[in-house]
């Protein structure tokens, strides 16, 4: 019988590399907001027409 960790679900790994990503979109978000001097909303606006 082997004892592997899982790899899915509510997991420490699933875990810890959700939060990873997530640390590096708000990091692209505020370098984005920073180059273009527009928020997200702002950015989704002129991307779709606005």
């Amino acid at each position: 019988m082997s004892t592997q960790e899982q790899t899915f679900g509510f997991t420490s790994f699933a875990e810890t590399l959700s939060g990873r990503l997530a640390m590096v979109g708000f990091s692209l978000a505020l370098v984005t907001e920073v180059l273009t001097g527009k928020g997200i909303v702002g950015q989704l606006a002129s991307l779709l027409g606005g």
